[in-house]
């Protein structure tokens, strides 16, 4: 990250996982990231939601009915941001009888581009973010409108 005070955007992601899954690949790949500097991570919550809609955070150092080694090296990644209310609201999008790891982080990898931004006056006047899987589906449906406009033809 650069020396003043610019920082990359933060995003919160929830990333649910089936029953069995222990998304060690995950847990893999952002440690990755944040070895590489691309991220910063300020929490990372696994939370698990029972067949009854009930929701837990699951302590990374001493649970024993899920294997999630793999997430154990993020066992104390908390700002403070992510509260119990956020842990409410995971609770509202999750399937029963899934597990979900609840990631905050800044993309640092964007704060040099802010900060030049910053010092030529720019103030950010919108943003938006566009979900991977809605990219995913819309090049999928315009790979499928390709294909059928080629054979058409």
């Amino acid at each position: 990250m650069t020396s003043s005070n610019a920082h990359g955007p933060i995003d919160v992601i929830v990333l649910e996982f089936p029953t069995g899954s222990t998304g060690s690949g995950t847990a893999n790949a952002i440690q990755k990231l944040v070895d590489e500097g691309t991220i910063h991570l300020y929490d990372l919550m696994v939370v698990h939601k029972d067949t009854d809609g009930a929701i837990d955070e699951i302590d990374l150092r001493s649970d024993a009915k899920h294997d999630l080694s793999d997430w154990q090296e993020f066992t104390g990644a908390r700002s403070g941001m992510l509260s119990e209310d956020d842990l409410e609201a995971a609770s509202g999008i999750l399937e029963p009888d899934t597990t979900a790891a609840v990631v905050l982080y800044e993309n640092t990898w964007a704060a040099p581009f802010v900060e030049a931004a910053r010092s030529e006056g720019a103030e950010m006047v919108a943003s938006a973010r566009i979900s991977a899987q809605m990219i995913m589906d819309a090049l999928d449906f315009l790979d499928k409108a390709s294909a059928s406009s080629k054979k058409s033809k």
